[in-house]
């Protein structure tokens, strides 16, 4: 605990509250079982405080009505520093005492020198000692003896480069990080008056809290050279620590003290501060990861069309050539799950096949040969006056965030749409495809650097919780999530300030009309439900005409076909009067299975068919099986879901199988880009108007100018 920490704004005292709540939270950990050791800032101020007040008693009446401070000399420094530190050490070691007993937790106090690790003798009874305090269940309270001698401002001992060696005892920053080390501690936590390491000094403009760091972010990172006012270190020395103890085997976090709860909030395993992790970047800042995604986007717009898909092609090539090195890291993701015990249907998402890999390269041809038409593209033109022109245009949403999970194969998807439609990409994908991952971001990468847009996307692979990334809405301009319903709708319940493109639920329907032809209604339910379970567009509710339930033996037939499947199968409401045994019946007809099961429900007609997927639909793909046109036409008209079939599986709802190349998700909303995405889902427009010195005012009542407002054929 630092110095600012400890004490109050006003610098003469101790911040009673603050230290209090600090104190039970490492009672808690302690009574819980964890191992805990304190190091504290605090005896001078504690000193200072009490000999302010002894000072003032001895001073004339004129002399304590002086507004000089009378605890410092002309220079503005403290006088007798080290007296301050006696006479206060002893009294915050009475009050940390009493603080405990409070919990029931004992203490112990040491007090060390540079001189005591410099000393193999001293060295190694100090860390006996504090073994067999923890061993006994009592904190060890630790701090610099400043009244024997100040924390130095130099030392000779370098900073090691094994655990043999030392790191400089300048302050209790250097001094924690020494003692963690020691005591092979697994946490040590760093408090300080700001809530973690920023991008340069807080107080300047930009500056962006960095909440993970690795040590070769240094570069990327400007302190600002100022000390603690209370004490002898800063947000430098903390860093310079951190790293030396992360070095030495010690995880660190940098937190604001004066944070409620910090302590338990980092136990809990939620983010604060900073964490500091050995993990080697490419790891930059997220914000300089988005901000580079942005000016990679840009790089992409200002490149030919034949160039972003000349970049596109070369990215399927390597899909092929580089086959078995992405089927080696999809093995050990596999492996991984395996050990795991993940759900079959999970572990098929996760899997990358020769077939898959292929049917990938296809798709990005498919978005390659679109690409020459994307980007600038005139949408409307329209001559507003003599020599005034508008035009509006194809341009990229900016900057996107695509967070999936399992499904490896579609970062080549979404990273290709992202090249052809020119806009920065930022990828999160789930750690059960980490090794996967990573592999085909470093073919995508290849693919951007021959075209000199290599930063334009990014996969994201720190410890950044995905509420960090959403609120990010000066950087990223749409999200959209790719995995469970748990996930999406996490994400669009999460994410109040950027716009979020997606589907929470695909309950997709099958209507059999009783003017089905029946063989086909049997093929199409059959590849709709069993193709791909998993898939949100694959079946969920069978409605049947009831003329199918009560006459004939199609009902029978398609029981039967589903069960020699291996489906599961509920019975809705309608149906279940109609049955004197048979399918247990549907908890709900809201249901996304997502496996081999579905339910199968009795309506009267269309009608009924329409309604039912109007109360219970997620507006997804629905679809009508029936020879006879009218009702084919009634159903695609009335049914209000991104996709509507007429005797075709719902397995088409697909980006690849639109022509699209690929799709980045399947989106449910009304605004902007429904059904399938692909690049044109990816875009956006703006207005180009082209004058010759037109003025607004020329066209009010009387004047020069007259609108004309007519369209030009584009």
């Amino acid at each position: 605990m630092g110095s600012a920490v400890i004490t109050r704004a006003d610098e003469c005292g101790l911040a009673l509250g603050r230290l209090a709540s600090i104190v039970e939270q490492v009672a808690e950990c302690q009574i819980e079982g964890r191992e805990c050791l304190m190091v504290t800032s605090g005896a001078v101020a504690f000193g200072k405080q009490k000999l302010t007040q002894e000072l003032l008693m001895s001073l004339s009446m004129r002399e304590t009505l002086s507004p000089k401070d009378h605890t410092r000399d002309e220079a503005g420094t403290l006088l007798e520093p080290r007296a301050a530190a006696a006479v206060g050490q002893s009294g915050l070691m009475s009050l940390y005492d009493a603080m405990f007993a409070q919990y029931g937790v004992k203490l112990a106090q040491i007090l060390v020198t540079t001189a005591d690790f410099r000393n193999e003798e001293t060295r190694r009874n100090l860390f006996s000692t504090l073994t067999e305090l923890i061993s006994l269940n009592v904190v060890p309270i630790i701090n610099t003896n400043d009244a024997v001698t100040p924390p130095p401002k130099d030392d000779d001992d370098p900073l090691g480069g094994n655990k043999r060696q030392v790191i400089r005892i300048k302050d209790n920053d250097s001094l924690a990080a020494r003692l963690a080390a020691e005591v092979q501690a697994d946490l040590l936590i760093l408090m300080s008056d700001v809530d973690g390491i920023y991008t340069c000094p807080p107080s300047q403009e930009g500056a962006r809290l960095i909440r993970t760091f690795a040590p070769d972010m240094s570069s990327h990172v400007e302190f600002g050279g100022i000390k603690s006012k209370v004490g002898t270190g800063g947000m430098d020395s903390k860093v310079e620590a951190a790293t030396w103890a992360l070095n030495h085997g010690v995880s660190v976090v940098i937190c604001n003290g004066m944070q409620d709860n910090a302590i338990k909030t980092i136990l809990d395993g939620r983010k604060i501060g900073t964490f500091f992790t050995e993990v080697k970047s490419s790891h930059l800042p997220i914000e300089t990861l988005a901000e580079n995604a942005r000016e990679g986007g840009r790089r992409l717009f200002h490149l030919s069309p034949e160039e972003r898909a000349g970049a596109i092609n070369l990215l399927a090539d390597l899909l092929i050539s580089k086959q078995s090195t992405i089927l080696e890291a999809n093995s050990a993701d596999i492996a991984e799950a395996n050990r795991r015990g993940t759900e079959k249907p999970l572990v098929d998402r996760l899997s990358l096949t020769p077939s898959k890999l292929k049917s990938l390269s296809s798709g990005l041809r498919q978005i390659a040969e679109t690409s020459h038409s994307n980007l600038g593209r005139v949408l409307k033109k329209t001559k507003i006056a003599d020599s005034l022109e508008l035009r509006q245009i194809t341009v990229p949403i900016g900057v996107l965030l695509v967070i999936f999970e399992s499904r490896p194969d579609c970062l080549p998807q979404v990273a290709a749409l992202a090249m052809s439609s020119a806009n920065g990409l930022l990828l999160k994908g789930g750690k059960e495809a980490s090794y996967s991952n990573k592999a085909l971001m470093n073919l995508v990468s290849e693919a951007l650097d021959s075209v000199g847009a290599g930063n334009a996307i990014n996969l994201i692979s720190t410890r950044e919780e995905i509420s960090e990334l959403l609120a990010m809405e000066r950087h990223i301009d749409l999200i959209i999530p790719r995995g469970s319903n748990e996930l999406v709708r996490s994400i669009q319940e999460q994410s109040q300030n950027i716009p979020v493109l997606g589907h929470a639920e695909g309950v997709c329907h099958v209507y059999v009309d009783r003017q089905a032809d029946l063989t086909k209604a049997l093929r199409i339910v059959r590849d709709s439900k069993c193709d791909y379970p998993a898939a949100c567009n694959a079946m969920e509710t069978l409605l049947l005409h009831e003329d199918l339930v009560k006459n004939g033996s199609f009902f029978l037939d398609v029981c039967n076909m589903l069960r020699r499947e291996g489906v599961i199968v509920h019975a809705g409401p309608n149906l279940s009067k109609l049955l004197t045994f048979g399918p247990t019946p549907a908890k709900s007809m809201k249901t996304e299975y997502g496996t081999l099961e579905c339910a199968i429900e009795s309506v009267p007609d269309v009608e009924g068919a329409i309604e039912h997927i109007l109360q219970n639909g997620s507006g997804h793909t629905d679809v009508i099986i029936t020879e006879d046109e009218t009702t084919a036409k009634s159903f695609l008209s009335q049914v209000d879901s991104a996709c509507v079939f007429h005797n075709a599986s719902s397995r088409f709802a697909d980006g690849y199988r639109f022509g699209l190349g690929a799709e980045v998700g399947i989106s449910t909303a009304r605004i902007h880009a429904r059904g399938p995405v692909g690049v044109e889902g990816l875009m956006t427009t703006k207005w180009v108007l082209v004058g010759n010195g037109h003025v607004a005012s020329d066209f009010a009542e009387g004047g020069p100018c007259q609108y004309i407002h007519q369209n030009i054929p584009v």
